[in-house]
């Protein structure tokens, strides 16, 4: 399946193949001493086409994105919201790529991210530096009256952890803390809070999750439907249907700042 992403919105809080999974597969080649793919073709976008999408090819044998910003590959890659990558060219944003990455053997997520982290910089020049800041955020924590998902302990399948089906209406399976840390990020994009897995959870969870998404500031409430019109602000719905509390608290920021970004060698 493919995933819907557009980069500012309430509509940007989307679904990721995966991306911040946890990995807990082997791999069947030896591990070299630098991750990379064996093969990777890179192209310019046609904006005649589809796009926005980026995911793991089923198995484990790759990455693929389709009219995909280098921005949102640094971000999911670095597991770092879009916001808090700073600096770069202007094209970072706005050029669209088409990425096929292949590799022999049966990879974890964490390692495609490594041999995709290569790429951006063997292919596109990333070079870049941490900066950590005190900042607003808000913390992830479980609800003293107790965690409400369902505990899912099957294999990892290379599936997007959270679909849509509806207007701010997702169904989680099999998803990290990390990943919805970050889920929630994008989904409360506009007031410039990362927010920050503090749940101590290891696992994987099952869930569903419908609230009221925050309007952009041409968007009136009378826009929605009314069964969205009348669900719960995304903090309440995290608590009331997920067993979890989201609390504003200051805390280190992490900040990547470009130092350096080409446009690559088109295949």
């Amino acid at each position: 399946m493919r995933c819907s992403m557009r980069m500012h919105g309430w509509f940007g809080v989307a679904v990721l193949g995966a991306v911040l999974a946890p990995a807990a597969v082997g791999q069947a080649a030896e591990r070299p001493a630098r991750l990379t793919f064996d093969v990777a073709t890179i192209r310019l976008h046609d904006p005649s086409q589809p796009g926005g999408g980026i995911k793991a090819i089923d198995g484990g044998h790759g990455y693929t994105a389709v009219g995909v910003p280098v921005k949102l590959m640094i971000a999911l890659m670095y597991k770092v919201p879009v916001r808090q990558i700073k600096g770069g060219p202007d094209w970072m944003e706005k050029d669209n790529y088409d990425v096929e990455a292949r590799v022999d053997g049966k990879w974890s997520l964490d390692d495609l991210h490594i041999m995709f982290q290569n790429l951006l910089e063997d292919r596109f020049g990333l070079k870049f530096h941490i900066e950590t800041k005190d900042g607003p955020a808000y913390a992830l924590t479980i609800d003293p009256a107790g965690s409400k998902m369902k505990v899912n302990e099957t294999e990892q399948d290379y599936k997007i952890p959270m679909i849509p089906s509806g207007i701010a209406d997702f169904t989680g399976t099999r998803v990290p803390m990390s990943y919805l840390a970050w889920f929630l990020g994008q989904a409360l994009q506009q007031e410039n809070r990362p927010v920050i897995d503090e749940t101590g959870l290891k696992g994987f969870y099952d869930f569903k999750l419908q609230f009221l998404p925050i309007l952009p500031p041409d968007v009136t409430l009378d826009k929605l439907p009314p069964e969205v019109q009348n669900r719960p602000a995304l903090a309440d719905a995290v608590r009331d249907q997920l067993g979890l509390r989201l609390t504003k608290q200051n805390g280190p920021v992490p900040y990547y700042v470009i130092d350096k970004l080409e446009r690559p060698s088109v295949d």
